[in-house]
């Protein structure tokens, strides 16, 4: 049996030798084989190179053409039965494909996905899986908090992090792959809706750790990480409610997105904000047109959401409020569901 790992790159030398290197010291599971496979976005830095030298299969694109094509075009080649998502800035605990693979062998999951701690500091959560509300926004849960028991209980999850995943190859077949419209960002919460859409649920395996950067490419609230985040939560509304789950859910989404307009313009992101408004605007028709059989079958999706937003509200009031959180809190709920 082969277990394939794929890595989307683009530049950043640095960050994949040292990807590579913690690669090196990964344990695989008893009687299978592993191959690395780098998607390179036609990286300028010798990047290709580094990948070849440290034994991995190079497939090189001819431009830069983000994250989710080179996901995609890493899993189409991929030869295992399961295939692992890493970003180039994440080093795995030499035990993490072990325990991830153990979870799918002893379940029906169909993904499994560790705690991710911060690379700088390793007491401190990147990430113990994915969760979005109603208003369809997201939140890597646990994000900045200090790591503890909070974020020590297996759960399953429809919402698998591409920060560092093990999938069956499968599920890819049944949910369809990433959506390449989304050059970065939320492109595997958009998968994770289509997880839930058709019910098919991963696990949540806290003894596999992996150890992630964070924004190493892009930069935390850069110009281009608030532009791509605005326009493809919006994109995710068009594309998965249909007009009476954008009615019912309204009060949330106007909430959860005027927070996040609060939260950019206070970062001086103003101009990027606007930009994926108008950008979100622009291919909402064609995003809108790609889901309308994804939103015939969206009955599960309501009551996936709502386990969401309450996954991320028992760990927000777990390990205490974010401001984006607490004010979403406040007033997502009309006043008769609070007092409920």
């Amino acid at each position: 049996m082969t277990i394939s790992l794929v890595i989307p790159h683009w530049n950043r030398r640095e960050l994949l030798e040292a990807a590579l290197a913690a690669l090196a010291e990964l344990e695989a599971p008893r009687g299978t084989t592993v191959e690395t496979i780098v998607v390179d976005n036609a990286s300028t830095d010798g990047s290709q190179e580094c990948a070849q030298n440290a034994g991995a299969r190079v497939i090189r694109l001819d431009s830069n053409q983000g994250v989710s094509k080179a996901l995609n075009t890493g899993i189409r080649s991929a030869r295992g039965q399961y295939v692992a998502l890493l970003n180039n800035d994440v080093e795995l605990d030499s035990k993490w494909l072990i325990r991830l693979h153990q979870a799918l062998q002893e379940s029906d999951a169909w993904f499994a996905t560790g705690k991710t701690l911060r690379l700088s500091d390793r007491t401190r959560i990147d990430g113990a899986g994915d969760a979005v509300c109603r208003g369809g926004t997201s939140w890597r849960l646990g994000s900045g908090r200090q790591d503890g028991p909070p974020f020590d209980s297996p759960r399953s999850t429809y919402f698998p992090s591409a920060t560092a995943a093990l999938f069956r190859r499968d599920f890819f077949e049944k949910v369809g792959f990433f959506e390449e419209s989304f050059f970065a960002y939320l492109e595997d919460v958009d998968l994770g809706l289509r997880a839930g859409i058709d019910d098919l649920s991963g696990v949540y395996v806290p003894e596999a750790v992996a150890y992630h950067a964070g924004s190493e490419t892009t930069g935390q609230w850069s110009e281009a990480m608030v532009r791509w985040m605005t326009a493809h939560q919006l994109l995710l509304l068009a594309k998965f409610y249909s007009g009476r789950l954008l009615l019912r859910f309204a009060r949330p989404i106007l909430v959860a997105h005027l927070l996040w307009a609060g939260m950019a313009v206070s970062r001086g992101r103003s101009r990027a904000w606007w930009a994926g408004i108008r950008d979100a605007f622009s291919r909402a028709r064609e995003l809108r047109a790609q889901g309308a059989d994804l939103r015939r079958r969206s009955g599960r999706l309501p009551a996936v959401l709502r386990r969401a937003e309450a996954e991320i509200m028992t760990f927000q009031r777990s390990t205490g409020f974010d401001g984006y959180w607490k004010w979403y809190g406040r007033l997502a709920w009309p006043p008769a569901e609070k007092r409920a």
